[in-house]
């Protein structure tokens, strides 16, 4: 273990706190754990020695690295027994005023070398460090929960915290085995910041009625493919698990810490949920209903049987990148091809836009008889698990009907959509890109911090810049610029740090 500090002290013996002790102790380093609450520490204790029997009984951990990682564990009774430590990790409630307090507490009594960070995930290093009198050794140390298991920590630093600091505490989580990010003191440090787009684009999306929250779910799981990998859980399946309470507050935090940027604005979906109680998991109901912790079926958000198929369906592909490789998936599902100019009167119509919703795409045609297919993501004859159509607010039911009922011949599911504009996996995954670019742009942290940072905090396929290289920078900015010029909204506006890559025809990794 690296000796870079030789004592740690937690403050704070919640979910998070005894992860670090867990993570720390296990590492090799002496660690001494405080709570005003004294029955936390000891719960915490006996949690802490729970866990590593079980590790134990699992062969995962020897069983005398068990019993050294449990002798190198502490409690303080008092914060006083936290004096003879060099690096203190806060991880109590977030409230600026109660942090600013106990730091202010903790540099009375520590020696004037120590470190002192906080495990903040949505307040300012900056304003907790304006409270004490040496602000160059106090910075953020950012874990994610389980703290064992999730293997990345972000490392803040402030506009006076000295390079030092940061350095020792990098080497700190090397030594522990996980990856340290160093990133500016910005709202939403990375991986928060990065979150703003995968639940609030989607909340978005359902506040438009473009389908139901299921539909989104089913479509961001089983659509989405990057390098053969997609989201584990959907955006709403997410907010349930997580708990609106935690998210809604994070997302009005960041929008309203960055001066109510559109790029961040939450949705009143969120703040009417919270205040009904509808949390999600925890209380049985959010999104989806629970019973003693599985999703209770909902015959009402099932997906309905496709269509039959008339026989002798002709259709005809809107011409664009992707004209070819549609009509190969029509014919190949046993349509007809209209290969005219024009389509022919009986020809159902096949659009294929990116960023602009079917209604802007079906200009110069019968819309009636018009339906768009996303072809973002793979779509091909027995080549994906779900595709995604749209119809317009003109296109009849019939139409519609038949073309649901033709894509899924294969045996493909498919979401049918009310009119959006980048359909949902478009919308979603541009917004990803969008703002994962725009934090690159403001230097909060390196290009390749920012991917391992998110890729690893979030569970995503592929870091944004990364995701936005496998689409092609220059896809993405056709989708948000199509988006922008439908929409008129300012959120869609593109990063200066992807437009210029996409017409450079630099990866989104390039630094500058």
């Amino acid at each position: 273990m690296s000796s870079v500090f030789q004592r740690i002290g937690v403050v704070g013996a919640g979910a998070m706190g005894r992860g670090i002790v867990q993570l720390f102790a296990q590492a090799g380093t002496p660690v001494v754990v405080f709570d005003t609450q004294p029955a936390a520490v000891q719960a915490a204790l006996s949690q802490l020695a729970d866990t590593l029997g079980k590790l134990v009984d699992k062969g995962k951990l020897p069983a005398d690295a068990a019993a050294a990682t449990q002798a190198r564990i502490s409690a303080a009774d008092t914060l006083e027994g936290l004096a003879g430590c060099d690096l203190v990790i806060e991880a109590v409630i977030e409230r600026l005023d109660i942090k600013q307090a106990l730091f202010k507490s903790l540099e009375a009594l520590l020696a004037p070398e120590a470190v002192i960070v906080t495990n903040t995930s949505s307040l300012s290093v900056t304003a907790i460090a304006a409270a004490c009198q040496r602000p160059e050794r106090i910075g953020g140390y950012h874990f994610f929960n389980p703290v064992p298991l999730m293997r990345i920590v972000e490392v803040i630093g402030g506009p006076r915290t000295e390079p030092s600091v940061l350095e020792r505490l990098s080497a700190l989580a090397r030594a522990a085995g996980h990856l340290p990010v160093v990133c500016q003191d910005t709202p939403g440090f990375i991986v928060n910041h990065a979150g703003r787009a995968f639940g609030p684009e989607s909340l978005k999306a359902l506040g438009e009625g473009v389908t139901s929250h299921a539909d989104i779910d089913r479509i961001l799981r089983e659509q989405v493919q990057v390098d053969g990998q997609g989201f584990k859980l959907g955006p709403f399946e997410l907010l349930d698990l997580t708990g609106l309470d935690v998210s809604h507050p994070v997302m009005e935090s960041i929008y309203h810490q960055y001066y109510e940027e559109p790029r961040y604005k939450p949705s009143v979906i969120g703040a009417q949920r919270v205040a009904a109680g509808l949390l999600g998991r925890k209380t049985g109901q959010g999104f989806y209903r629970y019973d003693k912790g599985a999703v209770v079926a909902d015959p009402a958000l099932a997906e309905p049987t496709p269509p039959r198929v008339p026989s002798g369906l002709r259709a005809w592909v809107a011409p664009g990148p992707s004209q070819a490789a549609v009509r190969a998936l029509l014919e190949g599902l046993g349509a007809s091809l209209d290969t005219g100019a024009q389509p022919s009167p009986g020809s159902l119509i096949v659009l294929t836009p990116l960023g602009i919703d079917a209604t802007e795409a079906v200009r110069g045609l019968d819309a009636r008889r018009a339906v768009a297919l996303d072809t973002l993501m793979p779509f091909g004859l027995r080549a994906c698990k779900r595709r995604v159509m749209m119809t317009t607010p003109a296109t009849e039911p019939g139409w519609r009907d038949q073309a649901h009922g033709l894509l899924a011949a294969d045996g493909a599911r498919v979401s049918v959509l009310r009119d959006s504009p980048g359909f949902i996996a478009q919308r979603v995954l541009a917004m990803i890109v969008s703002v994962g670019c725009e934090i690159a742009q403001q230097r909060v942290a390196s290009p390749a911090d920012i991917d391992a940072a998110v890729r690893i905090g979030l569970g995503y396929p592929a870091g944004p810049l990364t995701l936005g290289d496998r689409i092609g920078p220059a896809r993405i900015l056709e989708i948000l610029e199509g988006m922008h010029r439908v929409t008129a909204e300012p959120r869609y506006r593109p990063s200066a740090w992807l437009r210029r890559r996409a017409h450079l025809g630099l990866s989104l990794l390039t630094d500058d």
